[in-house]
C-alpha cells in the first residue's frame, strides 16, 4: 500500500511553518489592533508573543512524542481516547476549512477590496480548485511551492519594516493609551489569529525526516521569527502612520506602500501581499487532508479518505472532501473575511485549549515515553494558558457585537459532529454498537416515529401479507416498535419470537408489551442455538428492521435464520443506506448482487428495492424460503 514519504528537511519545514503560521493576520490585524486599543496595541502584541513561543513549546513536546500526519489529533488521542480526539479532529477540520476560506477572501479583498461579493467568492473559489489540484499532485512539487511563497511573505514584510524605520516618529505613540486596558485584552483575542497555525505544521511531521527532533525546531524557531517580525512590522507601521488612520484601513499593507514607495509602489505591494496571503492558502490547502487521513486510519472518519495515490503519494480522496468543505465555507461566508475570522477563533481557542491541556495529562498518563523536547513548567504552565484562552473568549463576548450569535454558530458545528462520531463508532465497531445501542435505546423510544415511521410499519407488515395465526420471527426488535405493529396482525393463534442484541432493548420492548403472552423474547446470543434449540418451532416468515447492517458476520446469521424458516415461509428485511443522503452504511448492505448471493446461500429467493427516505434511503429485501 502506497505510504507518505520523508521528503521535509529542516530548512523546508521552517520556512513551511512559517508561511503557514502567519496566514493573513499579519496583513490584517496591525490595522484591526490599533483600531480597538490605539499604540497600546504594541502591549497585545508583546503580550501574544510570549503566549504564542510558549505554545510553540507545548507543541514541540507532543511532536516530538509523536512526529504524525494526524498533529494534534493524534496529541488528543493519546491524551483523552476516542471521543476527545474526535471532537478535537473534527473542530480542526472546521477550522482549517474555515481558514482556507478566510485566507482566499482575504486575498481577493487585498487585490479587489472594491469588487462585488460575486467576483470575490468566484475568485476565491478559482483559487481554492487550483491549489487543491497542486496539493494532489505531490509533496515534492507542493513543497517547493511553499517555499517560495515562504521567502515572499518575508521579503514583503521587510520591505515594509525597513523603510518604516526611517520614517519612524514618536509622536504617533502619543498619547499611548486612548481606550480602556480592557482593550489590550480584547485587542488580545482579535490579534490572535497571527499565531494560529501550529497544527498546520504538525501535520507535515509524517513527512519529514526526523520529525522528532527536527518538528519542535521548527515550530519554536518559527515561532520566534514570526513574533519578531509582527513586533518590528507593528511598531514601524504606528511608527510611520497615525493609529486612527492606521486602524480603519481595510487594505493597511497597501496603504504602507503607497507611503514608503508611491503610488506604483503600492500596486507592487498589494501584488505581493496578495502573493503573500495566497501562500498561506496554499500551505493549509496542503497540510490539512493529512488530518483526514489520520483520522481515517482510526475509522474517526470514513476509511475511504485514508487512501493514497498510488503515483501522487497524496490523500486524494481527502483532498477531494476539503474542496468541497472550503467551497461551502466560501458561499456561506459570503466573501466576508471578518466573519469568517470571528467564527474561526473561538473555535481554534477552545481546540487548542485541549491540546495544551493534553501536555499535562500526558506528563502524568506516560511520564516515561522519550521526548526530545520537554516545555518548562509542562504540568502547570498548559493549565495557565488555556484558562487564559477561555478568558479572552469571555472578553470577545462582553465587548463585541454579534458575538453571541457567532459562538452559537461554532457551537454548532461542535456539536454536530456528535452524530457523526456515533455513526462512525456504530458502521467500524460492534463492541460500540452495542453500548451506543444500550445509551440510546429510550431515545429509540420517543423518536421511533422518525426512525420507524408509521408509512414503514405499514409497508413492512403489508409485504409479508396475512401473518393470523402464525409464527413470525422478527430479527433486531430494538424498542418493539415493529414488534408492537405485529402483535395485533398474527392474533388469533400467531406467535411472535423476537429477538434484539442487547437486553437493554428486550427489556424496554417487553415492558412496553407487558401482558402480550404470545410474544416471546431472546437474546441475541441464543442466535447460534437456532439450529440444535427445541424452544424455536419452525417460523412461517422472518422480519427485520435496521437490524442487518450490525451483524459481523451477516452470512452465518441469515443461515441461522434459515434453517428455521418453512419452506415457502415469507422474508423481509429492510436496513438503511446513505445516512442524511451522504454517509453510506457498510459497503455489503448497498451491494445489490452480494446482497442476493448471501440471501441465495442461506436458502432464501429475494428481490431487492431501494426507496429514498427523509433522512436514509431504505433498502427493502423481500422473498421467500426455497
Amino acid at each position: 500500500m502506497p505510504k507518505l514519504q520523508k521528503v521535509l528537511g529542516f530548512p523546508s519545514i521552517l520556512l513551511i511553518t512559517v508561511n503557514s503560521i502567519m496566514g493573513t493576520g499579519i496583513f490584517f490585524l496591525p490595522a484591526v489592533g490599533a483600531g480597538t486599543s490605539g499604540p497600546a496595541s504594541l502591549i497585545s502584541w508583546f503580550i501574544l508573543s510570549l503566549i504564542s513561543i510558549y505554545i510553540a513549546m507545548c507543541f514541540g513536546e507532543l511532536s516530538s512524542m509523536f512526529p504524525k500526519a494526524g498533529g494534534i489529533y493524534e496529541f488528543c488521542k493519546q491524551a483523552y481516547g476516542r471521543f476527545f480526539s474526535f471532537i478535537i479532529g473534527w473542530l480542526t477540520v472546521i477550522a482549517g476549512n474555515v481558514t482556507i476560506a478566510m485566507l482566499v477572501v482575504g486575498a481577493v479583498q487585498y487585490l479587489a477590496p472594491y469588487s462585488s461579493i460575486y467576483l470575490k467568492i468566484g475568485g476565491s473559489l478559482l483559487f481554492i480548485f487550483i491549489f487543491n489540484y497542486i496539493a494532489f499532485k505531490g509533496m515534492q512539487t507542493s513543497a517547493f511551492m511553499l517555499v517560495t511563497f515562504a521567502i515572499i511573505t518575508l521579503a514583503t514584510l521587510f520591505l515594509l519594516i525597513i523603510p518604516g524605520i526611517f520614517k519612524f516618529q514618536l509622536s504617533n505613540f502619543t498619547p499611548f493609551f486612548v481606550s480602556p486596558i480592557s482593550s489590550i485584552l480584547l485587542t488580545i483575542f482579535l490579534i490572535a489569529e497571527t499565531f494560529f497555525g501550529w497544527e498546520t505544521a504538525t501535520f507535515l511531521a509524517e513527512e519529514t525526516k526526523n520529525g522528532r527532533e527536527v518538528m519542535p525546531k521548527a515550530l519554536i524557531y518559527g515561532t520566534v521569527i514570526i513574533a519578531i517580525i509582527s513586533l518590528l512590522f507593528v511598531i514601524t507601521s504606528l511608527g510611520a502612520i497615525n493609529w486612527k488612520i492606521f486602524g480603519i484601513s481595510t487594505t493597511p499593507l497597501t496603504d504602507l506602500g503607497i507611503l514608503h514607495y508611491g503610488l506604483f509602489g503600492g500596486s507592487v505591494m498589494t501584488i505581493m501581499v496578495y502573493l503573500a496571503i495566497i501562500g498561506s492558502v496554499a500551505g493549509w490547502v496542503v497540510s490539512a487532508p493529512r488530518l483526514l487521513l489520520a483520522m481515517a486510519k482510526d475509522k474517526l472518519f470514513l476509511t475511504q479518505f485514508s487512501k493514497i495515490h498510488h503515483t501522487n503519494l497524496t490523500p486524494h480522496r481527502a483532498i477531494m472532501f476539503q474542496t468541497v468543505l472550503t467551497t461551502i465555507l466560501v458561499i456561506v461566508g459570503a466573501g466576508s473575511y471578518t466573519t469568517l475570522l470571528h467564527l474561526l477563533v473561538p473555535i481554534v481557542l477552545i481546540a487548542y485549549s485541549f491540546v495544551l491541556l493534553s501536555v499535562v495529562v500526558l506528563r502524568y498518563k506516560m511520564p516515561d515515553k522519550k521526548r526530545y523536547f520537554r516545555v518548562p513548567f509542562g504540568k502547570s504552565g498548559p493549565i495557565l494558558i488555556a484558562f487564559f484562552m477561555i478568558f479572552l473568549i469571555g472578553m470577545w463576548l462582553k465587548y463585541t457585537h454579534g458575538s453571541f450569535e457567532i459562538l452559537k454558530l461554532a457551537l454548532s458545528l461542535l456539536l454536530a459532529g456528535i452524530p457523526i462520531y456515533l455513526l462512525l463508532e456504530m458502521y467500524y465497531d460492534e463492541s460500540a454498537i452495542g453500548n451506543i445501542n444500550s445509551k440510546i435505546a429510550f431515545g429509540g423510544v420517543l423518536f421511533e416515529n422518525i426512525i420507524q415511521p408509521p408509512r414503514l410499519l405499514k409497508e413492512i407488515t403489508g409485504k409479508l401479507g396475512n401473518v393470523q395465526g402464525k409464527k413470525i420471527l422478527e430479527y433486531g426488535c430494538t424498542v418493539g416498535t415493529l414488534t408492537k405493529k405485529l402483535s395485533c396482525k398474527v392474533l388469533p393463534g400467531g406467535t411472535i419470537y423476537a429477538f434484539d442484541m442487547q437486553k437493554h432493548n428486550l427489556k424496554i420492548a417487553a415492558k412496553r408489551l407487558l401482558g402480550h403472552t404470545h410474544i416471546k423474547w431472546y437474546h441475541h446470543k441464543y442466535l447460534h442455538h437456532f439450529r440444535t434449540s427445541q424452544k424455536i418451532p419452525l417460523v412461517d416468515a422472518v422480519v427485520s428492521s435496521g437490524a442487518l447492517s450490525y451483524a459481523q458476520k451477516p452470512q452465518a446469521v441469515l443461515s441461522h435464520i434459515g434453517e428455521k424458516v418453512k419452506r415457502g415461509g415469507r422474508i423481509v428485511f429492510v436496513d438503511y443506506d446513505k445516512f442524511f443522503h451522504i454517509i453510506p452504511n457498510v459497503p455489503w448492505i448497498s451491494d445489490e448482487k452480494k446482497l442476493s448471493i448471501m440471501f441465495r446461500k442461506a436458502g432464501f429467493k429475494v428481490r431487492i428495492e431501494k426507496k429514498r427516505g427523509f433522512l436514509w434511503t431504505y433498502i427493502f429485501i423481500v422473498g421467500k424460503k426455497v
